[in-house]
């Protein structure tokens, strides 16, 4: 709850100090001379002297009502509105057999990939989010959507068995761009994250760049792994599960290539804080021209202390009335 105009509070406390002060310097002490009352004491009170401090208290409690109530107390809910056009922005994922290697200790490269992208996408409340996922094949998983919490469910659900295994970076480029083709986003943006080296797909991943660029889609590239051999799992049905050291083939040239020609950048990501900071990089790069708008539905709370503080006077008034001759 909150007050449309709290500065009555501090006023009504003054007007009450000033009156008790003034009350308190005009008195003068009275005086009554009698025999004694002690013929008085023990004898039971009327029902008029009974109600007379509880009409008292009526009163005091009206007044205070009323000073809520010229306060407008009101209580609502907020809701805020996303105006504007963002940008719009497909996340490209590898899926390759390859991003099972557990560089990124103590989880594989794809499930660390999968979480940064997810920070991202809760940090862009404005914008149109798309995924595409590629192996030796590429396919949109989800469609460019402001439905991030569904958009979240199927990147959490990504994985090895999706796709089979290799690294169509032109077919993931040329497969995005189609989706940001026709869109009318201020800014279209493809963030491409792969391990490897373009081995599958029809189409040549500097081709697709190129298709990219004349579209004025940037494809930022995202490099990722360690250098050199890194532990990679392998599944024995005899022995379980072991590791081997695999070192794999990262082609930064073609991912150099593929961010000058649409007028991006490649980052490289050696580590989970690394990708982390490569997509905050990304981010505030590519910033949203999105405003907010707050709206708050107020329910007026005064109106009801007022009609209160009214039937309390009147209760009062009319046992006042009623005990006339004991009343001041």
């Amino acid at each position: 709850m909150s007050f449309a105009y709290p500065f009555v509070f501090p006023i009504a406390l003054a007007v009450l100090a000033a009156a008790w002060w003034r009350r308190r310097r005009g008195a003068k002490p009275v005086s009554y001379r009698f025999s004694s009352g002690s013929a008085f004491e023990g004898l039971p009170r009327g029902a008029r002297a009974r109600l007379r401090p509880f009409a008292s208290g009526l009163r005091y409690v009206a007044l205070a009502a009323l000073v809520v109530a010229a306060a407008r107390p009101q209580s609502g809910s907020t809701h805020v509105k996303i105006v504007g056009r963002g940008i719009d922005i497909v996340l490209a994922v590898d899926a390759s057999g390859s991003m099972k290697a557990e560089d990124f200790s103590p989880r594989n490269r794809l499930r660390v990939a999968k979480d940064v992208a997810q920070e991202f996408i809760s940090s862009r409340p404005g914008d149109r989010i798309g995924l595409v996922v590629f192996g030796s094949e590429s396919f949109t998983l989800c469609p460019l959507t402001l439905d991030h919490g569904l958009l979240l469910d199927l990147l959490s659900s990504v994985d090895f068995d999706m796709v089979e295994d290799g690294t169509a970076i032109g077919m993931a480029i040329a497969n995005a761009s189609n989706r940001l083709r026709e869109t009318d986003g201020k800014s279209k943006v493809v963030v491409l994250l792969t391990d490897g080296r373009n081995n599958a797909g029809r189409v040549d991943p500097l081709t697709a760049a190129e298709l990219a660029a004349t579209l004025g889609i940037r494809v930022y590239t995202i490099g990722a792994g360690t250098v050199g051999a890194v532990p990679y799992p392998v599944d024995d049905p005899l022995l379980g599960r072991r590791y081997e050291r695999r070192k794999f083939d990262l082609d930064e040239e073609t991912l150099k290539k593929i961010a000058e020609i649409t007028g991006a950048e490649y980052f490289r990501a050696t580590s989970p804080e690394a990708l982390s900071e490569v997509y905050r990089t990304i981010g505030e790069m590519e910033k949203s021209p999105i405003e907010s708008l707050r709206y708050v539905a107020y329910k007026e709370l005064g109106p009801p202390l007022a009609a209160l503080a009214a039937l309390m006077l009147v209760l009062e008034l009319m046992i006042v009335t009623a005990i006339a001759p004991l009343y001041p």
